[in-house]
């Protein structure tokens, strides 16, 4: 018995030296980057949201079974460790009693019943991953397989622990059935199935082996706990507090204001020789940032995701924060020696990595490779993916800033597009009066804005660049104007006084121009009187100024009650304001824009409206809502070429012209245009029906009520013709 004690203590102790060694290494790492008080300040200030999260995400695994299959595994998994505890108690109390039981619970039944079916379910958990990992081997199915580029050799290995463990408690257990000291009946079915396998024995083995594997089972439990802290199973402890202090209610939606020190940047005093000025070095990420990189699991869901990875690009995002961690364990000795001398004592590979640019070419030694962050759409996908709340395009984007701010470094197709924001208002350079074109088109008045809206007008109609400049996104403007007056809301304009909202330039990474296009519009929406809580509402037909007026332009002081155009005609044609009657028989498939959907999850409005108009059969593409598959717009990729890979714009039609479609719709102007011109490279080359379009779904209702109109106006002529 004081052999078990004396062995089963030291391999303990060890163990939390180690370990313990480890996890302080690891903190002091975390905390050498910026601080992010934000964080802090909402976890505190939000307690019950806080505990929510944990329960749904965490205990919950809420994210980990959006796939069925692997999450079930792992939640099997992960509630069979949490069940288990109860089992290492028993082991620690079983060296110094081998009828040890746990005060207050004691020898229960159905305590016994729990850990086995427990047991067996990790059994079955690490069965499932097995047979996951052998049919996605990255040698054999290479970029198919998500876990391409993930340490696979690490997870073998701790499949085999978590196999270990289990297997030494059911051995042990099974060795007390028949030395007479195991504390639970024959509800404790694994344990005495273990047991009859093992009587044959006898006692004295039996004696002997429960000792063993008593020892054994404390030994694989701290050599688990060893190997977690040097793996990329870190996540077991990590994601509950990086879910803890994530962006709530996703790292979706607004892009974070540039900080340095914690605090907010003003460009005016900001000095970047001595602001940190996005991510240009891997201690600029923030200690959340940091714990991000020690977070990810390695499970490539965001990778298989993906736009820029599944057509050939070499992003990855789950490889990005593969390639930050690495590299910052490397620096870590570095940006934790106390002096500049300790720092020139250090070996020089770790010197060397020092020096290495963190966005830079295979030449230069960067670490990440500037195609990586210029591939990226900024779509979400990875985001909506990451079960452990990793906010990768936050990531993305800081370098993105750091690249254009600092180095001056992004593609140069990029630079006509900032000089036409700074210069004229919008990405192609047009002259402000050209967003009143498409007025002249409708055979009804359009107010424009001249001072404050009036008292009578309910909503400001936010057209947009695209909407006001480019030629197809136009037809939707006007379907959506012809239906707003049809179900007599009344709106108004800004025409030559709006200007872009900035994101292009933001999403690029040029935070100047963005918050200097973003302070001019909020004024200008501040003078128009439509600030929250003045009763008016902003209609913004394009997801992207929808997204920027709604949920970033409040970072800059402006407050907006933003709602996108399907929002408002879906709830006409529910309240009976607009009746589509007139046929459209059509075959219909939906795209989801992303900022839209995955950013600010409006999936129902535009599929209510297609499902309102008669005679439309709707079918969805695969992927589609929270998976649904990027256009190749965002992310400023818009004004940027696509050199490498097939373009994505080609691979979400060519999902689409799986199901034959008629018509293809939409809900944003940027997934018109990438669509249509996807469309049109297919009718050249054959693959696709020549009368195949893709239009807004609001092209889809006026269809419906206009011909009802024109109906109606025949009719009436028909009745005046006869009374004559």
């Amino acid at each position: 018995m004081l052999a078990r004690v004396i062995i089963g203590l030291g391999l303990t102790v060890v163990a939390f030296a180690v370990a313990g060694r480890r996890v302080w290494w690891l903190g002091r790492l975390a905390f050498s980057g910026q601080p992010a008080p934000e964080r802090v300040a909402f976890a505190r200030s939000h307690p019950g949201r806080e505990a929510e999260t944990q329960l749904t995400e965490v205990i919950g695994q809420r994210k980990l079974l959006k796939w069925t299959v692997p999450g079930a595994a792992h939640a099997a998994t992960f509630w069979g460790f949490l069940v288990l505890i109860f089992t290492i108690i028993e082991a620690y109390g079983a060296l110094f009693s081998r009828t040890f039981a746990i005060p207050g619970i004691g020898h229960w039944a159905v305590l016994g019943f729990l850990e086995d079916v427990f047991a067996v379910g990790v059994l079955a958990g690490i069965a499932t991953f097995t047979v996951i990992r052998l049919r996605n081997n990255p040698r054999k199915e290479g970029r198919r397989s998500r876990f391409f580029g993930s340490h696979t050799r690490a997870a073998w290995l701790v499949l085999a622990m978590i196999f270990l463990v289990i297997a030494t408690l059911l051995l042990y257990r099974g060795a007390q059935v028949n030395t007479g000291v195991f504390p639970y009946d024959d509800w404790a079915f694994a344990s005495h199935t273990v047991g009859n396998w093992l009587a044959p024995l006898g006692y004295g083995v039996n004696s002997v082996l429960e000792a063993v594997f008593l020892l054994a089972q404390i030994g694989v439990i701290m050599a688990f706990l060893v190997i977690v802290t040097y793996s990329k199973h870190l996540h077991i402890g990590l994601a509950p507090l990086n879910i803890m202090f994530s962006r709530r209610p996703n790292a979706l939606g607004p892009l974070e204001p540039m900080r340095s020190g914690g605090r907010v940047l003003d460009f005016e005093e900001a000095d970047p020789d001595v602001d940190v000025f996005g991510i240009g070095k891997v201690e600029d990420l923030t200690w959340k940032g940091l714990l991000d990189l020690g977070t990810c699991t390695e499970c490539g869901r965001c990778q298989s995701q993906c736009p820029a990875w599944v057509t050939g690009k070499p992003l990855s995002p789950k490889q990005v924060i593969l390639d930050l961690r690495d590299h910052a364990f490397a620096k870590a000795p570095y940006l934790l020696a106390d002096s500049g001398e300790a720092r020139g004592k250090l070996p020089d590979a770790v010197k060397a990595e020092a020096e290495r640019p963190l966005v830079g070419t295979t030449e230069t030694g960067g670490v990440i490779d500037p195609e990586v962050i210029w591939s990226c759409t900024n779509c979400g996908a990875c985001v909506n993916e990451c079960p452990v709340d990793i906010e990768h395009i936050d990531h993305i984007n800081g370098m993105r800033r750091h690249q254009v701010l600092v180095e001056s470094a992004f593609p140069q197709e990029a630079t006509t597009m900032l000089n036409n924001l700074e210069r004229r208002g919008n990405p192609w350079g047009l002259a402000e009066d050209k967003r009143l074109d498409w007025i002249t088109e409708l055979d009804f008045e359009v107010p424009v804005l001249d001072g404050r809206i009036p008292d009578d007008v309910e909503y400001l109609y936010w057209v947009g660049c695209a909407g006001a400049l480019e030629d197809r996104a136009k037809k939707a403007t006007k379907a959506i104007a012809e239906l707003l007056h049809a179900a007599a809301v009344k709106f108004a304009v800004l025409g030559p006084m709006e200007a872009c909202t900035g994101d292009p330039a933001r999403r690029l990474g040029n935070e100047f121009v963005f918050q200097m296009l973003a302070q001019q519009n909020v004024e200008t929406l501040n003078e128009a009187g439509v600030a929250a809580g003045t009763g008016k509402k902003v209609i913004a037909s394009c997801p992207h100024c929808f997204n920027t007026i709604s949920r970033e332009y409040p970072q800059l002081g402006g407050n907006y009650e933003v709602i996108h155009h399907t929002q408002l005609l879906a709830r006409l044609v529910a309240d009976g304001k607009l009746t589509p009657v007139s046929p459209v028989e059509e075959k219909i498939t939906y795209h989801d824009p992303c900022f839209l959907g995955r950013h600010n999850q409006v999936y129902t409005p535009p599929r209510s409206i297609i499902d309102a108009v008669p005679g439309t059969q709707a079918e969805e593409m695969h992927r589609c809502k929270g998976k649904g598959f990027c256009c190749g717009a965002g992310g400023a990729r818009m004004w940027l070429e696509e050199r490498t890979g097939k373009r994505i714009n080609e691979e979400r039609i060519d999902e689409a012209l799986a199901l034959d479609p008629d018509t293809v719709t939409t809900a944003c102007p940027y997934c018109m245009v990438m669509l249509g011109d996807a469309v049109n490279a297919k009718k050249a080359a054959g693959q696709a029906k020549p009368e195949l379009e893709v239009i807004d779904v609001a092209q889809l209702l006026v269809r419906s009520v206009k011909l009802r109109e024109q109906t109606a106006n025949a009719a009436a002529k028909n009745e005046e013709g006869a009374g004559r």
